[in-house]
């Protein structure tokens, strides 16, 4: 073979030139103004609809495109989650997630359409928050103790709302049975919104959800938020304790929201894209509306962001499996 002869080298150089055009592409598709669709997995009305209606207003003037909130409502999350696995890799579709659908189905269900390791990138985390226990307002409790003792005087039993099923509300409803014995079962609906139509209209005395879903109605009177998780009390709601405080334990670890893309998306468009965020998330009116909602709003780039959610995932990783849970 002659010293010059360099065929051995073609199928490298066809796969560099390759990897080249699918990122210039993916740059020029990022830029070129085409609109930005960022998936939830909750009907319009709750609390993860809000924040990404919040953050996709100021984003579209960061990105110089139309950024567009698309609704895929349904299995906690599921649907978008797999709508966001069959996305074109160009930066264009993301999913605006919180813990349960990237942390939690995987591990509660047996085939859930996708594997969050392989099939998604991790691009940045803004927030964290806390769920909570609250009671509606046709229930006279105003405290876990007082609603212990109205569901004792009622038999000892009672149906308490989650926004999905196998969820970490539906693990948290399991956990607050046993410590007071009394028996609980979940109602899993189809994200926060309609479980929350329920509780305002006293269909049920009492939800788990995260801060955000309930705080505005909890604000106003028409329910009672009783107890969070965490490891301290959460600054939007210095009089309500936490589980750990009740005797809870095992629940103090706060759950994230982030932003996630399809695998294979380009790290210079993933950049662009937090770039864009972290203006977002420092602009001051963004912060407050956020901090309102009852989150905790704290910029994370990838790398952070995703050390987070795997460090996440292997906690409830360890307590479901403890629980006895069987993935469904």
């Amino acid at each position: 073979m002659p010293d010059n002869d360099t065929s051995r080298f073609r199928p490298l150089r066809r796969l560099a030139l390759a990897g080249l055009f699918t990122l210039a592409a993916g740059l020029a598709q990022a830029q070129s103004g085409a609109p930005v669709r960022i998936l939830v997995g909750f009907p319009p009305g709750g609390g993860t609809d809000a924040i990404a209606r919040t953050l996709a207003e100021k984003l579209k003037d960061q990105l110089g495109a139309p950024v567009v909130v698309e609704n895929r409502a349904g299995a906690g999350g599921q649907i978008a989650a797999q709508a966001l696995k069959a996305a074109a890799p160009d930066g264009n579709t993301l999913f605006l997630s919180h813990d349960h659908s990237i942390s939690i189905l995987p591990l509660v269900t047996k085939n859930p359409g996708f594997d969050p390791a392989v099939d998604f990138v991790p691009v940045s985390g803004f927030a964290t928050f806390a769920n909570a226990l609250a009671v509606s307002g046709g229930t006279p409790a105003k405290s876990v103790a007082e609603y212990v003792r109205h569901v004792q005087t009622s038999g000892g039993k009672d149906t308490i709302g989650v926004p999905a099923p196998a969820s970490i509300p539906e693990f948290l409803v399991g956990m607050v049975a046993a410590r007071y014995k009394l028996d609980l079962q979940a109602a899993p609906y189809r994200g926060g919104a309609p479980m929350m139509a329920d509780m305002l209209g006293n269909q049920i005395k009492a939800g788990v959800a995260s801060v955000p879903d309930f705080i505005e109605n909890h604000k106003a009177g028409r329910l009672r938020i009783v107890a969070v998780i965490g490891d301290k009390r959460q600054a939007i709601l210095p009089d309500v304790p936490t589980f750990a405080e009740l005797g809870v334990a095992g629940l103090e670890e706060l759950p994230y929201y982030g932003f996630f893309a399809p695998a294979g998306t380009p790290p210079a468009v993933v950049e662009r894209f937090n770039q864009a965020l972290a203006k977002v998330i420092a602009m001051p009116d963004v912060r407050e509306h956020l901090a309102a909602m009852g989150l905790a709003v704290a910029y994370q780039p990838q790398a952070a962001f995703a050390k987070r959610v795997t460090s996440y995932t292997a906690t409830w990783d360890r307590i479901i499996k403890a629980s006895g849970f069987t993935p469904k």
